[in-house]
């Protein structure tokens, strides 16, 4: 059996749902899969003592999670009064608008098509709900709406899809960028040093206890994989397909032959010049990818 502690980033055992710190309950949708792992954590949130409660990625559209996830805050005292998206995925945002109807709550996001209400988030808003404080921290790579949420009072991060619990995450077709990921990496990173986070409430899969250390890995990880790719250029191999079929070899599920060239683009060469993807950037983007 594999030590927890010996595991990236340090995850939590134990189930998935329930109190992770002292103001982030977590409660486990039922959308178990390849993608989802365990299925989408659903964080209510809210200050010790306070009635109001903030809710993060009401996840799919599955009215016995979204109910169960009103009488999880109402149980403890809690009404709902504002819910928020790390991102516009499915898996996350789906049961949105029916969470809203069934709270009477806005929904804020970046995109403003996920909206419910006037107010988005944007970089350096700060959401103050029944004392609570959250941050908004800009993690665009993993989609280009991602939304990451600092915890200051618990020293926390919510990260959504750009760290997971377990394994790494995938830069998503059609918008995910791998150069805006690697900043968002490194924005994750300074958090760790900088303002003291180290707890991981990611949007899937366990608690992480290891903040920085999982983000280290993630880096290292990409870079890995970056220098696999140029490797496999110099060595003869030219268009996508080759390419990554050669550097995903050692990846079981062969879907990852088919990650979209798109997230390549933007990303700097070894000589500090952006480049495209190996082969022509209009065969970007044929089918979504899977974690690698």
């Amino acid at each position: 059996m594999t030590d927890a502690a010996a595991l990236p980033g340090q995850p939590r055992g134990g189930v998935l749902s329930g109190p992770a710190t002292a103001r982030a309950v977590n409660v486990l949708a039922p959308n178990p899969s390849a993608m989802t792992l365990d299925g989408t954590n659903t964080w209510i949130l809210s200050e010790p003592g306070s009635d109001l409660a903030v809710v993060v990625d009401p996840g799919p559209l599955d009215e016995g999670h979204l109910r169960h996830v009103v009488a999880t805050a109402e149980r403890t005292g809690k009404r709902v009064a504002l819910t928020l998206l790390t991102h516009g995925h499915p898996d996350h945002a789906a049961g949105a608008a029916r969470f809203a109807e069934l709270t009477g709550t806005r929904v804020r996001a970046l995109d403003p098509a996920l909206r419910l209400g006037d107010e988005g988030l944007a970089a350096g808003d700060v959401i103050t709900t029944g004392g609570l404080e959250l941050r908004i921290v800009p993690t665009p790579g993993h989609t280009a709406d991602s939304l990451s949420f600092h915890l200051p009072a618990d020293q926390a991060v919510l990260t959504g899809d750009t760290v997971l619990g377990r394994g790494t995450t995938v830069v998503a077709h059609p918008d995910g960028r791998l150069g805006d990921y690697l900043d968002s990496l490194r924005r994750l990173r300074s958090l760790t040093v900088d303002d003291g986070v180290h707890t991981v409430l990611p949007g899937h899969g366990p608690v992480l206890e290891d903040a920085q250390g999982v983000v280290e890995y993630y880096l290292a990880h990409r870079a890995h994989r970056l220098a696999q790719v140029e490797t496999a250029v110099e060595d003869g191999y030219r268009t996508p397909g080759q390419v990554v079929a050669h550097v995903y070899a050692d990846v079981v599920r062969p879907g990852c032959v088919r990650v979209s060239a798109s997230a390549w683009r933007g990303v700097p060469r070894p000589g500090g010049s952006p480049r495209g993807p190996p082969g022509a950037a209009s065969r970007a983007g044929r089918s979504p990818p899977v974690p690698c």
